[in-house]
């Protein structure tokens, strides 16, 4: 009754929006919360004065680690369930009045009595007072869900929940909603409530009486996010290998899922240049083909070497033509007995086989930039395993799966993940005693003595069989071999190279294996550093084979084409690493687990090597990205490669392989690759690329470039002819020589990139270490009251101590007197 006094004293005065204005809700919770935090005494009167029945009733509706302080005894003492620790009944009272344990408690009372009253004031068409007008009596109290309502609307026998729900009827859907998140209660209540209140609404409104405009609206509504989801759910499962990955994800965890997601992102590399390079060379150059004589077959060897039918096909460089494609629509003169183009459409072959190239690369180094930086602030952000691990425990099902399938995997997934947060919360750093680390610091370093000069080795070993076989070409080209034998000498560099490959990185794991890394992330990375370490020293030798020696002497050779001749050697090794990556599979994993099963009789299965096989794809992508130039297909051909890879390493991950014994969460592993793709792979493609443009002199018979001294002069010319047919345009020719020709324009590009990335990874670092000195402070004030409210319980057992000794002394003075 004092709440409806107080309405009809200020109705006049106060003009408020309506509720469904957010900024005065919002400032009306804030004055309301910011005004009983200022009167902490009388939420601990209004607390005390609760009785039993509605304590019980709040209880069973927050849980108890909200369980508010009645009365307690003087000598009682209680534990605080939040800090574990035992608390006098005075110290208890005096945390339940802190803003933490009321604020959110007590948000539910007050939109629950915010909305009430505003329906109330719209049904009497008043309008709405400011809540900081309300006397005391007539605010929300923190009483859990007691309504303070006037009693004229609803009688003394109704409970409390229909009085909610009659609240909740009262308001509009979108209001409704709004109360119902905002209110402290769990998902299964929030449901029931908003279940009857729905049922309600239904019995009391009937559909003839809702309006033809609102039941219009409310279909279309309904239909727009029916359809909205719909089409989300569509685009989920548009996503190339989801329920793979979860399977995988699920079974062997996130180490194994990022060689499996890193995958997937070559494919889709390859599929944007392989779509680029399509577009605008391969389509218009097999429109109107060149006439060359096609080469006959050599006994099935085309498909391995690349030669014989393919060396005059869209596949390679030397195809392709360097004149300007044109296609006219004719038409006759009679009179004069020839044919004319009324019109025609002409494409410079030179100039888009260069700009297409160079376009190509940019937009490949603007999409890795961004990746990296994107991936960088994902993985390396402060995330508490501990915290994690609680997140994971309480918050990471589900409720919508449904289907058995997907809740198998989600149930293996989690697992999965609670495992890895389990063990990294539990790993501890060993100590050793002093001998012992010099004993292990001299066995890593021994390590890598051997693993550098095994590195080295082979890397000599393949400098000198190129150069064998280099010299071996020229007496061939010289003698009057058969070109079968030709095409099959030709498959013993990428063979022996792609052994190397495969043979090495085995022993890498034998030195690693005596080492005994403790974990298995730092066994991952090292086992990378050193697998990385071989493959670029390897493809450095290879690319100083193919951009050195070959384009100095072609004639000695017996090439007309050495662009041609190039791709070529490209394609054996992207397939003879293809080949050797199966043979891996069907040797290093199902033959071993059959062996080791039925000879071993140990039912233990081989590990997925990480390391070894990441490092083998960004190797065949490093080769994909150097002959994009010289075999404008070679990204479909790496396109196929991984689509075919990806379902083998699949099935024989599933068939023969097991998940690590000891579990580990790879929170950077995706970041990591990231960057290795794009340092060194990506930048020593594109710098081997660029020094061809720039310095190699293009062959004189084959290729869009023939005649020129350089590829680059392509562009030079076409500059020079817009400035000789438009002299406003003369400008260009500076814009091309200034900063296109010279080397200077695109060493300072490279190092804005590097720049913009530097900063990006400081910046992470720097939110990095704000947010863990933040994180710290925050344990450091919980310390702090942690002491003061021990502090605080000192001094009560203290005055509590005092007291009966002051009663006993008046005692003593009253006999005496």
């Amino acid at each position: 009754m004092a709440a409806g006094n107080s309405l009809s004293s200020h109705h006049h005065i106060i003009d408020l929006e309506s509720p469904a204005d957010e900024h005065g809700v919002h400032d009306s919770f804030s004055q309301l919360i910011n005004e009983q935090s200022h009167d902490p005494h009388a939420d601990v009167m209004e607390m005390t004065l609760l009785d039993q029945e509605e304590e019980d009733d709040v209880m069973g509706q927050e849980g108890p680690a909200f369980r508010p302080v009645t009365e307690f005894s003087d000598g009682q003492q209680q534990t605080d369930p939040l800090i574990g620790e035992r608390w006098s009944s005075d110290t208890l009272r005096v945390l339940s009045s802190m803003p933490s344990r009321t604020i959110g408690r007590s948000r539910g009372a007050i939109i629950s009595q915010y909305y009430n009253r505003t329906m109330q004031l719209r049904r009497r068409r008043q309008s709405r007072p400011s809540i900081q007008h309300f006397p005391r009596s007539a605010r929300p109290s923190i009483r859990g869900y007691r309504m303070e309502t006037d009693g004229s609307g609803f009688e003394e026998g109704v409970s409390k929940r229909e009085r909610l729900v009659n609240n909740l009827q009262n308001l509009s859907v979108s209001d409704r909603v709004r109360m119902l998140k905002a209110m402290p209660l769990c998902l299964a209540e929030k449901k029931e409530l908003r279940l009857l209140a729905m049922d309600k609404v239904e019995h009391s409104l009937s559909l003839s009486q809702i309006p033809c405009c609102s039941r219009f609206k409310y279909y279309i509504i309904t239909a727009v996010r029916h359809g909205w989801y719909s089409w989300l759910s569509f685009l989920s499962s548009l996503q190339l290998w989801q329920t793979a990955l979860k399977c995988v994800g699920g079974r062997f965890g996130t180490g194994v899922l990022s060689y499996f997601v890193f995958l997937r992102t070559l494919v889709f590399f390859n599929v944007f240049l392989f779509l680029v390079t399509g577009l605008f060379l391969v389509v218009p150059q097999a429109v109107t083909p060149p006439h060359h004589e096609q080469n006959t077959s050599t006994w099935g060897l085309e498909i391995l070497t690349g030669a014989g039918y393919f060396s005059q096909s869209l596949l390679y460089y030397g195809y392709y033509s360097n004149y300007t494609l044109s296609r006219c629509s004719s038409w006759t003169d009679q009179s004069e007995n020839r044919t004319s183009c009324s019109s025609s459409l002409s494409y410079n072959m030179p100039l888009v086989y260069f700009f297409t190239i160079g376009l190509a690369f940019f937009i490949t180094c603007i999409i890795l930039v961004y990746s990296m930086s994107k991936s960088f602030g994902q993985s390396f952000r402060v995330d508490k395993s501990k915290g994690l691990l609680a997140i994971k425990v309480f918050s990471s099902w589900d409720f919508k799966v449904s289907k058995k399938t997907s809740v198998r995997l989600q149930r293996e997934n989690i697992g999965t993940q609670l495992k890895e947060l389990v063990a990294e919360v539990n790993r501890q750093e060993l100590k050793f005693p002093v001998l012992q680390r010099l004993f292990r610091i001299f066995i890593h370093m021994l390590a890598w003595l051997m693993c550098l000069g095994s590195t080295l080795l082979c890397v000599l070993a393949v400098y000198y069989f190129s150069e064998y076989m280099h010299k071996d070409l020229q007496k061939r080209a010289r003698s009057s071999s058969s070109d079968s034998l030709k095409d099959a000498s030709l498959l013993a560099l990428p063979v022996v190279v792609s052994s190397i490959n495969l043979l090495l990185p085995g022993f890498f794991n034998a030195v690693a294996w005596m080492e005994e890394y403790d974990s298995p992330s730092v066994l991952n990375y090292i086992s990378m550093s050193r697998n990385l370490l071989l493959k670029v020293s390897v493809l450095g030798v290879l690319c100083y084979h193919w951009l050195g020696r070959v384009p100095s002497d072609p004639e000695s050779l017996g090439l007309q084409c050495w662009e041609s001749f190039v791709g070529q050697e490209m394609y054996r090794f992207l397939l003879m690493d293809f080949i050797f990556t199966l043979l891996d599979t069907f040797f290093g994993e199902f033959l071993w687990r059959l062996f080791s099963r039925k000879a071993l009789k140990r039912k233990r299965k081989p590990v997925f090597d990480i390391a070894r096989n990441v490092l083998e794809l960004i190797y065949g992508q490093t080769l994909a990205w150097l002959g994009v130039l010289f075999s404008p297909l070679l990204p479909a051909v790496q396109m196929m490669k991984l689509l075919l890879l990806f379902y083998i390493k699949k099935v024989s991950l599933m068939m023969n392989c097991q998940a690590s014994g000891k579990p580990w969460r790879a929170s950077q592993m995706t970041t990591i690759f990231i960057t290795l793709l794009c340092f060194p792979s990506f930048l020593s493609a594109a710098v081997c690329v660029t020094y061809t443009m720039w310095t190699i002199k293009p062959s004189i018979s084959c290729g869009p470039f023939r005649g020129l001294k350089t590829m680059f002069q392509a562009g030079k010319l076409w500059v020079e002819d817009l400035a000789r047919s438009n002299s406003d345009l003369y400008w260009l020719t500076w814009v091309h020589t200034y900063l296109v020709e010279n080397p200077l324009f695109l060493f300072l590009s490279a190092g804005v990139f590097l720049i913009v990335i530097y900063f990006h990874s400081q910046v992470v670092d720097g939110q990095r270490k704000i947010i863990e000195l933040l994180q710290e402070q925050i344990e450091n004030e919980g310390e702090d009251k942690k002491f003061l409210i021990t502090r605080l319980q000192d001094i009560h057992e203290q005055r509590r101590a005092v007291s009966p000794r002051r009663l006993r002394g008046t005692s003593v003075n009253s006999s005496y007197s």
